[in-house]
């Protein structure tokens, strides 16, 4: 048996058993090297380290640790009540708030886990006291949580930038902004319809001009985060890397000296878990590097490369192909090792093919990011399961007009590329 079968065969078995991604890989790796290959096990450590050892992704621990910072700092208060001052007071106001709120905070967190864990069982708390059925509002914020890593700052894209050469981080930041847009503009029309079926009625009025401008206010330097980070980036102020240091320091300036509700007593334990979250990624990121080097050495990239151009098809029909393989990919795999591993593989077929890299890269997340909240394997529904008490089952069945109105996005930015490659191009991100 050769030693590419052996590894992904020994995958799809840990996976199957239910050990996590991050150690399905490592453990396929380990097994390959010792069943079916001559090189010696040192190369899981060598390869594992090799994968971190990357200066564009010490990004990752400080755009965890900024919004970390930022969260310690009551943002999402802040946050909640200026969503909810525009909204909370139409039919399914709450529904709304939850849309907006999330697409806020994913401009700070990155991640999709921390916005359905942080803020998200905030709204679904207070859906929840406000006759809204729990499920649906558990729906609607893993639906939602998935912008995390669209909307920049996004560690998922740094990671993809570190893959492909042909597409940077701070394209693809500026890439996220129209889709993540998009998608939560696409649960807003889901939620309207559910609201008026359901009859879910707003709360209160819209509250006074003077009221409106001072939460504003307030919310104004949480919401400039996304703005600070790009328009560094765009003038050359900083790298993305950089960037992330400049995030740290500007959340802490703001959670101790703009909000003052920051203590210094509470930063070690946001240190820490800053730590955990960051190892957590890393070590994710490390063993699909190990991985990607044997698929790499037993030469699967090229072969399936070739495979994909012998087969003659048009970009169009390459992305539909590309997008149907991903969305199956996607159920049964994080989207960080599903990036790592696959990355390498279809980015230089489209090169090929004449598909815009970043117009790519955008379809490549989107579709994987869409795996967290597809059963039977999303790990998002598991995260708004366990943080809202509802049972698989009701999640799930609530979650079909979503994954419908997400289907249509994906369809969208698919066939209009100029979603993912305006803002680029317009910022001189590419040129």
């Amino acid at each position: 048996m050769s030693p590419s079968v052996v590894l992904i065969l020994s995958a799809c078995l840990f996976l199957a058993i239910g050990v996590p991604v991050a150690f399905s890989l490592g453990l396929a790796t380990v097994a390959t090297l010792l069943l079916a290959t001559s090189f010696p096990l040192l190369v899981l450590l060598k390869e594992t380290f090799t994968g971190i050892d990357s200066f564009p992704l010490m990004a990752v621990p400080f755009f965890i640790l900024a919004a970390e910072l930022m969260s310690g700092g009551s943002l999402t208060e802040v946050l909640l009540r200026f969503a909810g001052q525009f909204v909370g007071h139409k039919r399914g106001g709450l529904g709304y708030t939850n849309v907006v709120a999330l697409t806020f905070f994913s401009g700070i967190s990155g991640s999709a886990l921390a916005d359905a864990a942080g803020p998200g069982s905030m709204l679904i708390r207070m859906m929840d006291k406000a006759g809204y059925d729990r499920a649906y509002a558990a729906a609607l914020t893993a639906s939602t949580a998935i912008v995390g890593p669209i909307i920049p700052p996004s560690i998922i894209m740094i990671v993809y930038a570190l893959q492909d050469d042909s597409v940077s981080v701070g394209a693809l930041f500026a890439a996220g902004l129209l889709p993540g847009l998009l998608i939560a503009a696409a649960m807003c029309v889901v939620n309207f319809r559910v609201s008026k079926r359901r009859n879910y009625r707003g709360q209160g009025c819209m509250p006074p001009l003077r009221e409106i401008l001072l939460t504003t206010w307030k919310a104004l330097p949480a919401i400039l985060l996304p703005v600070v980070i790009l328009g560094g980036m765009r003038a050359g102020w900083f790298t993305p890397t950089e960037a992330s240091v400049v995030a740290v320091f500007y959340a802490l300036l703001c959670g101790k000296y703009v909000y003052r509700t920051l203590a210094w007593r509470a930063v070690p334990d946001i240190l820490a878990r800053s730590a955990l979250l960051s190892a957590s990624v890393l070590i994710i990121i490390g063993l699909s590097a190990s991985f990607a080097w044997l698929l790499t050495i037993e030469g699967v990239p090229q072969q399936m490369a070739d495979w994909l151009v012998a087969l003659n098809l048009s970009p169009w029909m390459f992305l539909v192909a590309v997008n149907i393989f991903l969305l199956l990919f996607g159920i049964f795999i994080e989207p960080l090792p599903g990036v790592m591993v696959l990355a390498p593989i279809l980015a230089p077929v489209a090169l090929k093919l004449g598909v815009d890299p970043v117009h790519f890269a955008m379809i490549v997340i989107v579709n994987l990011t869409l795996g967290m909240i597809t059963p039977p394997v999303g790990g998002l529904l598991f995260v708004t399961c366990n943080v809202s008490r509802v049972p698989m089952g009701a999640l799930v069945r609530e979650l079909a007009p979503f994954l419908w109105a997400h289907a249509v996005v994906l369809a969208t930015l698919t066939f209009v590329p100029a979603l993912s490659t305006f803002l680029p191009r317009l910022w001189g991100f590419v040129r």
